[in-house]
């Protein structure tokens, strides 16, 4: 571990939820574990209560970002439709769609897991779609309804690297399999983000890009569940803590 002084400060972004019968500020520890642990970094938890706070606030404080995931999905008048199936999270929606461009204006990373993946292309112009667990022409990206909560993270698919992408780079191989728990993707892929992983189906499961000279690296799966015994899944950690330290 880096000296306690000297390690970069990493922004996590939190969830409106209930607790018990109170309104609550929440992320799962998993991800903040496995972000301090493997990326070694110092962390703070970033409200998204936007009545009370801006992005622009909160930007310039901060070494770079992490969007988590969550089983709220971004309101679809976000990306220009309608309709579609919550929970929906408008706080964590206005926060996490400015902090994308405010820390990109600022040349700061911006990292994101499945929600985060999906809200950072939204934020850049792309958009979603909703049909992943209804389409025939895909495969399943979720496991069963009814599973134990394990057997949820337990599904999983490959994805092929595409070549000379980060991933593939870090990697060393053109191929690797993730856990996948996800009813929404990729639709329009925003302009400026380059494809990184794909599903069988054709399916998006992770970009980057350089806005600004910064690195951006987001992934549909979650890397952060069970890290400590995941080599592969410790990697997408290794590279945040690279990018925070101006290495990646």
């Amino acid at each position: 571990m880096s000296s306690s002084a000297t390690r970069p400060v990493l922004g996590i972004i939190a969830c409106n939820r209930i607790v018990g019968t109170e309104p609550a500020q929440a992320v799962m520890e998993r991800y903040i574990r496995a972000a301090m642990t493997y990326a070694d970094v110092a962390a703070l938890i970033v409200p998204s209560l936007p009545d009370l706070m801006s992005a622009g606030e909160v930007a310039p404080r901060l070494d770079g970002i992490l969007l988590t995931g969550s089983p709220s999905n971004v309101a679809p008048e976000r990306y220009g439709e309608d309709g579609g199936d919550g929970p929906f999270d408008a706080g964590r929606d206005e926060i996490a769609l400015s902090l994308v461009g405010r820390m990109i204006d600022l040349k700061k990373p911006v990292f994101g897991i499945c929600r985060g993946f999906q809200e950072i292309n939204v934020a850049l112009g792309g958009t979603l779609r909703r049909d992943t667990s209804a389409s025939e022409d895909l495969i399943q990206h979720h496991a069963a309804d009814g599973v134990s909560f394990d057997a949820m993270f337990g599904h999983r698919h490959p994805v092929a690297l595409a070549e000379g992408g980060m991933l593939a780079d870090a990697y060393a191989r053109p191929a690797i399999e993730v856990n996948s728990v996800h009813y929404q993707g990729i639709g329009k892929l925003a302009d400026g983000l380059r494809v990184e992983a794909t599903a069988p189906d054709g399916l998006i499961e992770a970009y980057s890009a350089r806005p600004n000279g910064a690195p951006l690296l987001a992934v549909q799966w979650h890397p952060e569940w069970g890290t400590e015994h995941d080599r592969e899944s410790q990697t997408y950690f290794h590279l945040l803590g690279k990018a925070l330290r101006g290495a990646l």
